[in-house]
This record gives C-alpha cells, structure tokens and sequence, in this order.
C-alpha cells in the first residue's frame, strides 16, 4: 500500500528541482498518515504544513498545538491562521460545510501562493470517494458529478483516493502514531456522517467485494465521462467560429450534448450560472425557437440570436 502511494507521487515529482507541496493538516488520522507519507519522500519533496483554525469546536485551539508538535518532531514547516482573519471576496453560499471547506481552500491556495509550491495536498481517501458519490447522487449532478474527485486537479492532489480508511488506521496503531478523534465526524445531523455511518457499511455488509467493484464503476464511469467531454470539445470547435455559434448545427446535437456544449460555452465566456436543468432546457428553447432576439440569461449576461447565429453578450 505505501510504495503503491509513493509511485503515484513520483510521478508528479520534478527530477530537476525538489518539488514543493502545502499539504491540508487537520491532525485526523487521514491528514497525518498523509503527512508521514509524504516525509517518507522528504529526498525529492520540499513539504510545508498547513492548519486552519475554523474555531467552531472548543478543542480547535488543542488541534493547532498537536499539529505544531507534531510537525516540530518531523521538521516540517508548519503554517496557521484563523479563519477570522481570512477574507473571502465572494461568501459560499449552503452549509455550514461548504463555508469550511471554501475557507480551508481560499487559505491552502494563499499558502501556496506565498511559499511559491507546487502542490497542494489533500487526504480524502476511498471512503471520503464514496460518500461524496453518494452524496451527490443524491441532491442531484451529472456523470461528471458522479464521477467523484480526481487524484490530480490543477494544483491539488488527492494520492490516497485508492487507500482505505481500514488501511491507514491499520498504520497509525501498528506505528503507534497518534492523532486527533473529531467527535462531529460521528453525528448523524450531517448527511455526509449519515452515509459514512449507515450506507456504506449496509453495502459492505451486503457484498464485501463492494469496495473494489464502486472502484471499478468509478474508473468506467470516468472513461465514458471523458468520451463525452472530447465529443463536447470537438462540437464547440464546429459550432463556433470567433465567438458566435451556428443554430443549425447545435440544433443538430443529441440533448445530452447541447447540455454539454452550453455548459462549456458558457465556462469558456466566464459567466457565472447554476447548470440545473431547467436553466439548461430554458437556454436550448430559446435556441431552437423560430424567433430572434434576446434572451437574459441572468443580471449580467444574455444571449442574442439572428439569422441562425447566436453569441453570448454583457449587458450591463
């Protein structure tokens, strides 16, 4: 398991320099055993130790100090903050949840900035893979949503998503590595804790190879999803030509892919929207209809559409 783990890091390790990654460390089992993987690699990575304070529990400032030791006996930089001092230009909207992790990420990604790294480090591991489908399944996402978090996005990268949360406890105790036990991570008044605590182990329960065959669904579920994406790429090159799009041949697209193809469109002309359906089925009507004209699309954006050609336009 560990050499499985080291492998896929040295792939994202530069022969030329040492490669600098900020690595999320809450002081939970998942973060620290990421931490001791990744010093295990010390001779070809540069590794800085990030810790945010959300001060929601009242042990937040207990979690910061065995964070600190922890990394002052490794020698690995350490770096914390409170989120009250961290400044968000645009407020996440949703839970509590969501508001967490849009602070921890805004504070990584300063962190990286400042200490001029590679990568950024996270410890979601199989399980976390798991919830997050479930999770996502059911409010509602594409196949790209259900195709869960990737081991490598942009700067951030998740090398644990093939490690079970059974395999990492397994080397911290056989170590006799200590961390920290957050006792919100077992309340049901969270759905993902709902998932973690009665779903998952119901499904293991019923088939004990349910681990290995979600992995397997994921991996084809991820195939298929990146099909699509080429197909949507190759149908924006042959409807747009320097911004405006041909009517006809968007009409001419299977429904899944005039989703497809305005989603991307509207992500390549940096407009700010929620892709429900609905919105997305509002947008293709107006397309297809007989008449020209304009379409609002939301405060800022709307699109035109004359003589089978349409573009997207700022409108104030």
């Amino acid at each position: 398991m560990i050499a499985k783990i080291q492998n896929s890091l040295q792939k994202l390790i530069d022969g030329t320099k040492k490669t600098h990654i900020i690595v999320g460390l809450s002081g939970g089992p998942d973060s620290v055993f990421l931490l001791y993987i990744l010093h295990s690699l010390n001779d070809h990575i540069t590794l800085t130790a990030a810790h945010l304070n959300h001060g929601w529990r009242t042990q937040a400032s207990d979690d910061v100090m065995f964070c600190k030791k922890l990394c002052n006996s490794l020698k690995i930089p350490f770096v914390t903050t409170h989120a009250n001092k961290l400044d968000l230009s645009v407020k996440p909207n949703g839970s509590k949840e969501a508001m967490g992790r849009a602070l921890r990420r805004h504070f990584f990604a300063q962190v990286k900035k400042e200490q001029n790294a590679d990568y950024i480090a996270l410890a979601h591991h199989q399980q976390d893979q798991q919830e997050t489908f479930f999770l996502r399944l059911i409010r509602g996402c594409s196949l790209e949503g259900l195709t869960g978090m990737s081991q490598i996005n942009d700067c951030y990268i998740r090398p644990l998503l093939a490690t079970s949360k059974t395999q990492i406890l397994d080397y911290l105790h056989k170590n006799n590595i200590t961390y920290i036990t957050d006792r919100t991570n077992q309340s049901d008044v969270f759905l993902r804790n709902r998932i973690r605590n009665h779903v998952i182990p119901a499904l293991q329960k019923v088939d004990p190879r349910f681990d290995q065959k979600f992995e397997t669904t994921l991996e084809t579920l991820t195939q298929e999803n990146r099909l699509l994406q080429s197909m949507t790429q190759q149908a924006i090159q042959a409807i747009f030509e320097s911004g405006v799009g041909d009517t006809k041949k968007f009409l001419a697209l299977h429904p899944i892919l005039q989703k497809r193809t305005i989603i991307e469109w509207l992500c390549n002309e940096h407009v700010q929207f929620n892709p429900s359906t609905a919105y997305l089925e509002e947008i293709t009507r107006f397309l297809a209809s007989n008449r020209g004209g304009t379409h609002q699309i939301n405060l800022t954006w709307a699109i035109s559409k004359k003589q089978n050609r349409f573009r997207i336009k700022r409108i104030c």
